[in-house]
């Protein structure tokens, strides 16, 4: 468990990057009650021990021109490990694939692709994903509207359950 790991001001630290990781180091500092020079320390520590794999802006998919979101939902014809991990390898070469997960159950992976319009994405999925080696089925599921996209985790939980551990 990472939790355990990390201390107060780590977790706060994490927290405040992930509301806002555009923020000055002296900003963070002040917000988790440190001085900048320590702050920053700590920041690159756990940059170095992968507690924060990156930083990126979120667009707006949309108002760029990107109508459609769609999941894919893929089985394949064998999950031996070699054949997981190809299939994976070929999911990070396509643009339109912007999510993959290995799920456990009926489906092998969920795919999240996003096009600029319907064509594109039918276009994917009947030259490229359908007939990808391996695949043995996709069923596709249109987004009609996002109820809620947040993105990290929620540190609320995790301060909750380390306070009744504590």
């Amino acid at each position: 468990m990472a939790g355990p790991k990390l201390d107060e001001i780590d977790r706060m630290i994490l927290a405040e990057l992930q509301a806002d990781g555009r923020m000055t180091n002296v900003e963070l500092a002040s917000r988790v009650g440190i001085s900048a020079p320590p702050c920053l320390r700590r920041v690159r520590t756990l940059e170095e021990q992968g507690f924060i794999l990156g930083y990126h802006a979120d667009v707006n998919a949309r108002e760029l021109g990107f109508e459609v979101q769609v999941f894919a939902m893929v089985g394949l014809v064998s999950q031996a490990e070699a054949d997981l991990t190809a299939f994976e390898q070929r999911c990070i070469g396509w643009p339109l694939v912007r999510e993959c997960h290995m799920l456990n159950g009926e489906v092998d992976f969920i795919l999240k692709c996003v096009a600029p319009d319907l064509r594109t994405f039918q276009r994917f999925l009947t030259e490229e994903l359908t007939s990808a080696d391996n695949v043995a089925s996709v069923k596709t599921s249109l987004v009609i509207r996002d109820a809620k996209d947040e993105p990290g985790v929620p540190f609320d939980v995790l301060e909750a359950r380390l306070a009744q551990e504590a």
